[in-house]
């Protein structure tokens, strides 16, 4: 059965002295790293910033067309692939969440909430003169990278947190409700249920954990995401389920009990009415 690969930073910067930090102009990134068009995981960040060409990104089975600006911030363990024009051009970097963390201590690489699963539209699109406040920053890396000065990757990361900034920003004015107080409940939301949604499904234990009614948990979901806390939750059982099918090390079965499910036409059942078919039928018709 074919298993989609999972890259870490140093397929990428085999040669790099900073092996957890990648950065490249896009077209020197494809000449030697082509394999990227097909499906695969990352266990780091990744960032593709596109100033020219057109083209497809899917990124865990959500489809965005790129257009010059598009920006696009991926966590680890997401699936993604593309299908490039000829002329595309742009920046990608890739770096660990250890070096990120270590580097800058208290503050932490997820608290950008663009990262975050729940909240996280992967696309942002910096227009027109919108670009000219990002850019030069990409400009820096590559220029920086490509020298060997005393406290190079000190300053390489502090461009990319200059970088992030720049889409923290943009972010807030593109959804808006990332500013919505109970976003500190979603985020804790979002990381207990990163830990235990294999093994429990009811809304009530998230509730509990966060010390919080249930009522209150469906209407935070509500406000912020205009879903219930099941659907959530359903939600995210339900990508990792498609995750799993498409990377086919596992048989459908066992997909099944790997995310809980020890009935395996309960599960059946469960996906079909999410998705509207089978397993079998979604990895069949995604086959590559």
């Amino acid at each position: 059965m074919k298993k989609y690969p999972v890259y870490s930073v140093q397929n990428f910067s085999c040669n790099d002295i900073h092996r957890d930090f990648y950065v490249n102009t896009f077209k020197e990134h494809l000449k030697s790293h082509s394999f990227v068009e097909e499906p695969h995981r990352h266990d780091s960040y990744l960032m593709v910033f596109f100033t020219n060409g057109s083209g497809i990104h899917e990124v865990d089975f959500d489809r965005f067309e790129i257009k010059k600006g598009s920006l696009f911030v991926l966590q680890p363990g997401q699936m993604h692939h593309w299908s490039l024009s000829e002329d595309i051009e742009g920046y990608v970097i890739i770096f660990s969440q250890e070096l990120y963390n270590l580097y800058f201590g208290q503050k932490k690489i997820n608290d950008y909430n663009f990262y975050n699963s729940i909240l996280n539209q992967p696309e942002v699109l910096f227009e027109g003169e919108e670009s000219s406040k990002i850019l030069p920053y990409f400009n820096l890396l590559i220029q920086e990278n490509s020298q060997n000065h005393r406290l190079q990757l000190d300053k390489m990361l502090n461009l990319l947190d200059c970088i992030h900034i720049e889409i923290a920003r943009k972010y807030g004015e593109t959804y808006s409700r990332q500013a919505h107080s109970y976003n500190v409940k979603i985020s804790a939301f979002e990381l207990l249920l990163e830990k235990y949604f294999k093994t429990q499904k009811l809304p009530s234990f998230y509730a509990d954990q966060l010390h919080i009614t249930l009522k209150h948990l469906n209407r935070i979901c509500n406000e912020i995401l205009q879903k219930t806390a099941t659907e959530v939750i359903m939600d995210r059982v339900i990508l990792e389920i498609k995750r799993m099918l498409i990377d086919k090390q596992l048989a459908v079965n066992e997909v099944a009990y790997a995310v809980g499910y020890e009935d395996y036409s309960y599960f059946s059942r469960v996906f079909k009415k999410q998705t509207g078919i089978s397993p079998t039928e979604f990895r069949n018709n995604t086959g590559r």
